[in-house]
């Protein structure tokens, strides 16, 4: 089986203003002259990690990392303020000016797959590929099912923390709630619904649980960033236009792009429903499922197919 590349250090970091407010973080690494890759992260709020360099090979990518607004390394930290997806795909076209790329490789799982759909359908001429993992179209049936009703069924014990800084009367409607709590002003308060929320996804990421990733989700910084970003988010539908927008615009969009899509086949965070409409929109996608996987780009069935996908389209 495929395994991560050995890990590397980046040749170039910087932070990069891109409003009055946001500032994010970027580096570079891999190889100075290879094939540019853009790695989007998931959340929205996740920010990158040392692991996301080692999906591609290092001697033939130019391997592209940033922070999105509001997270990891960028700053302001856990901002709402013009944090949007059209925010976020003018950012990336931005970092691809400054670099001096024209066309690039685009690689993301999760909100990642979501972020990198939405940069796709806007600049189809700057993309070679597309690898998505997890995938994530923001309807509003697949938010149901994660933080409303679904997931829940699998995992109640851990459902019954999450919903814990929630009175009985506000849980019809969760995503509404947290909104509520982690906008309040009151930091204790919003570090509480921001831990739970958090907690969540870290607890049913897995086929497997791990009380690892569950401990790393609770961390104070990396909670509040997650939590408040991705249920900004969600209020908003992904600042779509309609529900099913980017389903829509894909299958107008994308057809002529090489694009690989990796899903676990028990992936309970974003079910395997929305990989397969992605690829029933773009009949020429190449589909991998993986049958002993969740969600976690780091199961070692989605890492072996993420890999082979990136040693792959290198080419092209």
């Amino acid at each position: 089986m495929t395994t991560l590349y050995p890990p590397i250090e980046p040749y170039h970091r910087f932070h990069f203003p891109v409003s009055d407010i946001h500032e994010l973080y970027v580096e570079e690494s891999g190889n100075k002259d290879g094939v540019p890759v853009v790695f989007f992260h998931g959340g929205p709020g996740g920010g990158t990690d040392p692991t996301h360099r080692r999906y591609f090979d290092p001697a033939r990518y130019r391997i592209i990392l940033f922070d999105q607004r509001g997270c990891g390394a960028s700053r302001p930290h856990a901002e709402l303020t013009d944090n949007t997806t059209w925010h976020l795909v003018k950012d990336a076209e931005r970092i691809r000016e400054k670099l001096g790329i024209d066309t690039w490789h685009v690689f993301g799982g999760s909100w990642g797959s979501t972020l990198a759909l939405a940069y796709a359908v806007t600049h189809p001429d700057r993309v070679k590929s597309l690898t998505l993992r997890g995938i994530f179209l923001i309807r509003r049936a697949e938010i149901q099912f994660f933080y409303q009703e679904g997931t829940s069924w699998v995992f109640p014990d851990y459902y019954d923390e999450y919903i814990k800084p929630i009175p009985l009367e506000e849980r019809h409607d969760l995503v509404t709630a947290f909104y509520k709590r982690l906008t309040c002003g009151d930091l204790a308060i919003e570090n509480e619904a921001a831990r739970a929320w958090s907690v969540w996804e870290g607890s049913t990421s897995k086929l497997i649980i791990d009380e690892g990733l569950i401990a790393r989700t609770a961390g104070d910084a990396f909670a509040r960033q997650l939590a408040r970003i991705e249920c900004h988010y969600f209020v908003n539908n992904g600042f779509f236009a309609w529900d099913g927008w980017l389903l829509d615009e894909a299958k107008k969009t994308l057809q002529g792009i090489p694009t690989t899509i990796v899903q676990g086949r028990y992936d309970l965070v974003c079910p395997m429903k929305s990989a397969w409409d992605l690829k029933r929109a773009l009949p020429g996608a190449s589909l991998v499922v993986v049958a002993d996987a969740g969600h976690s780009a780091g199961e070692s069935g989605i890492v072996d197919a993420l890999v082979k996908a990136t040693d792959r389209v290198a080419a092209l």
